[in-house]
């Protein structure tokens, strides 16, 4: 579907891409799947939340198929804060008892609510996809110590291609079951890896609140390839915090996904400048 320029315009930002740019690239795009992992600290800023919700609506009415992973930390540790429970961490990820499982439950699926509600103000349709409702991810446990914390074992991608012929996006949280539909916190980045993967989609697109990948003089790069990333993890450029996501970047790449992207989520419109412009809006990972 190629849609006229005076379309276009109204569909468009007026501080967003060029028209030209944007032609170009909705040609590139129309035919291939673009993940995109809503995360960081930032996001918990309404009028970020708001921006994103704006360019999710223009990427679809543009005709691109999306797949969203969203996040949660920040909910999560406000509510844990509220009961006074103190979250410890092992390696990066949150020790989760029964209590635990059930808070970051339900705040990652009011959440998830709260993404395709705020979709349908702006008239596009969101599909949730959580323990409760579709679940698409079967996990099994990360390991003993971590208790109710998994990692993807199983992606049901037949479910998500049916909401994406249904012209909807599927709104997923990082969450799945288990044996005995017991469910299991994920990180975020793991599980949006793990569907593209699944999906082998043309781009992973990770919004976080860091620029992207920063060199030993802290300036962005634009682009780069696994070989170069591992390079910059063993000489210490990238390190402890960015290492989980990276791997997750790296994993990717070398297993079917065209192009990593970590884009900087509180910058207006940095995925439509990251999908529909020649700079990009942050660093591109390649195999």
């Amino acid at each position: 579907m190629k849609l006229a320029e005076e379309e276009l315009k109204k569909i468009l930002p007026e501080n967003g891409p060029t028209l030209d740019e944007v032609q170009k690239y909705i040609e590139k795009y129309k035919n291939d799947l673009i993940v995109i992992k809503y995360g960081g600290n930032v996001f918990i800023d309404r009028n970020i939340f708001n921006n994103f919700i704006s360019d999710l609506s223009i990427l679809k009415k543009l005709g691109l198929s999306i797949i969203v992973v969203h996040g949660g930390g920040p909910r999560i540790k406000r509510e844990l804060d509220k009961s006074n429970i103190q979250s410890k961490f092992i390696r990066g990820l949150r020790v989760t008892d029964e209590k635990i499982i059930n808070i970051v439950e339900s705040v990652l699926i009011d959440f998830n609510i709260d993404i395709v509600d705020s979709l349908k103000k702006t008239y596009t349709e969101g599909i949730s996809i959580h323990t409760k409702k579709n679940n698409v991810i079967n996990v099994i446990p990360e390991s003993k110590e971590l208790g109710f914390v998994g990692k993807p074992n199983k992606i049901k991608i037949n479910v998500i291609k049916e909401i994406l012929e249904k012209n909807m996006i599927p709104i997923i949280s990082p969450l799945g079951l288990g044996e005995n539909n017991q469910a299991y916190n994920i990180n975020g980045d793991t599980a949006a890896g793990a569907i593209a993967k699944s999906l082998k989609s043309r781009r992973l697109i990770l919004m976080t609140n860091i620029e992207g990948v920063l060199d030993k003089e802290k300036k962005l790069i634009e682009e780069i390839t696994s070989s170069e990333i591992i390079k910059m993890i063993k000489d210490e450029t990238i390190t402890e915090g960015m290492i989980p996501k990276i791997n997750t970047c790296l994993d990717a790449v070398n297993n079917g996904v065209t192009g990593v992207v970590i884009v900087d989520g509180r910058k207006q419109h940095s995925i439509l400048f990251e999908i529909f412009s020649d700079k990009g809006a942050g660093t591109l990972i390649r195999k």
